[in-house]
């Protein structure tokens, strides 16, 4: 502490204080900050190849020999570009048709979700009724529930529905345990559309359903396109029910395939590497496409409801 040479007024005599230091040279502060930044990136880049090591293993492996895959001698890549795993799976395993019953069935689950899903939503986030919130907990309770209890059931449904064993069957049964996640998602997304633009809607003479689909749905793309991806990923990767409920190539998906590949006495791992390397490029050209409006959407979807 020290005063100041000159001061005059009623207050001379009390000593000034001058303002304190930083107890930190500002050139520490950026090193400590650089350092921080460099922490950060090796944990980004450790954990993106933590994630992505399976993936560029399991592309290898796709590409090497038999020989290759079960030598004693480690090695890393491919000794020539093999493409004879590729070459067996499309021709042989009936592979093609496998995709293709997943691609129905992924379809139809999204088809069906979605589209009840958000007449769901829109209803809860719009109406004010009473049980509204025990509804709502109610879905999720139904997320809770081990997938085994409901197997005996929806098997005898679809059996005296005549479903079972085919893709709607199968759709239908995706759609029992994916509505729920698609309701809470839809949810929060109309929560964040202002209801004053629906009722200038209608005061200009289109009806509740008018409004929806010309007003809500535009707005709510993003958010649409998020919950169209999360469904579509639970569909396409879905092994249990797949397993129980199908019989025949006719409407298995490719999960179940991959698992029938795997015989008492061998083990074909470049064939299952390659099926799983086809398997996974639908999802990322689906997430390649809609990766703007899936970051937006589920930003836009963290509203409190």
């Amino acid at each position: 502490m020290s005063v100041t040479a000159e001061q005059t007024g009623p207050f001379s005599h009390v000593p000034a204080i001058e303002p304190a230091k930083s107890w930190m040279p500002f050139g520490s502060l950026r090193r400590i900050r650089r350092f921080y930044d460099v922490v950060a990136a090796i944990v980004v880049v450790l954990v993106v190849l933590f994630a992505m090591g399976p993936i560029v293993w399991t592309v290898l492996t796709s590409f090497k020999t038999e020989g290759e895959i079960v030598s004693r001698s480690f090695t890393w890549l491919p000794k020539s570009l093999n493409i004879e795993n590729y070459q067996t799976l499309w021709e042989r395993s009936g592979y093609p048709r496998l995709l293709r019953n997943s691609a129905i069935v992924t379809g139809l689950t999204v088809l069906m979700s979605i589209t009840i899903g958000t007449v769901a939503a829109y209803s809860i986030s719009r109406y004010r009724f009473r049980g509204r919130s025990g509804l709502m907990i109610f879905y999720l309770v139904i997320r809770m529930f081990p997938f085994t209890l409901l197997l005996i059931p929806l098997f005898i449904m679809l059996r005296n529905l005549g479903l079972f064993d085919s893709h709607f069957g199968l759709a239908l049964t995706y759609t029992t345990f994916l509505l729920p996640l698609c309701v809470w998602m839809l949810k929060g997304f109309f929560d964040g559309i202002p209801p004053d633009l629906e009722e200038a809607s209608r005061v200009d003479g289109s009806t509740r359903l008018g409004a929806l689909v010309r007003i809500v749905l535009p707005l709510a793309r993003q958010g649409i396109a998020a919950t169209t991806v999360f469904i579509a990923i639970g569909a396409w990767n879905e092994y249990v029910w797949a397993l129980l409920l199908t019989t025949a190539n006719g409407a298995r998906t490719w999960p179940v395939g991959l698992q029938l590949m795997v015989g008492e006495f061998q083990m074909p791992w470049g064939v299952l590497s390659a099926s799983g390397i086809i398997s996974i490029i639908p999802i990322i050209i689906g997430f390649a496409i809609v990766q703007r409006a899936l970051v937006s959407g589920l930003m836009a979807g963290g509203v409190k409801g």
